[in-house]
C-alpha cells in the first residue's frame, strides 16, 4: 500500500517563522511551525518567541517519532509457575 510507505517515514521539524494570528487568534508574537512525514505536513501557531516555538516544534517531533515507533517502552509482564519459581535461600 502506498499510503503505508509514506507513513514509514519519521517526522521531522522543517521550519519556523513570525505569523499573523491565525483565525480567531488574538495578541501579538505569533510563530508558525512545520512538521512533516513525507508529502504529509502539519502546520501548528503558537505565541512566543521564534527560538522556543523551536524548541517546543523539536520536541513535538520527538514525541510524534516516539509514538509510531514499535519499541515503546512497555514489558509485558509474565507470570512464573509456582513450579518454576526460585526460592530465595
Amino acid at each position: 500500500m502506498s499510503w503505508r510507505k509514506q507513513n514509514d517515514k519519521p517526522f521531522e521539524f522543517r521550519s519556523v517563522h513570525e505569523s499573523e494570528p491565525p483565525d480567531g487568534g488574538q495578541g501579538n508574537d505569533w510563530v508558525r511551525y512545520e512538521i512533516v512525514q513525507g508529502p504529509n505536513v502539519i502546520t501548528g501557531y503558537r505565541q512566543g518567541s521564534l527560538q522556543s516555538i523551536q524548541e517546543i516544534a523539536e520536541k513535538i517531533v520527538v514525541g510524534l517519532n516516539e509514538r509510531r515507533s514499535p519499541k515503546r517502552g512497555r514489558v509485558q509482564l509474565t507470570r512464573l509457575n509456582k513450579a518454576t519459581k526460585v526460592r530465595a535461600s
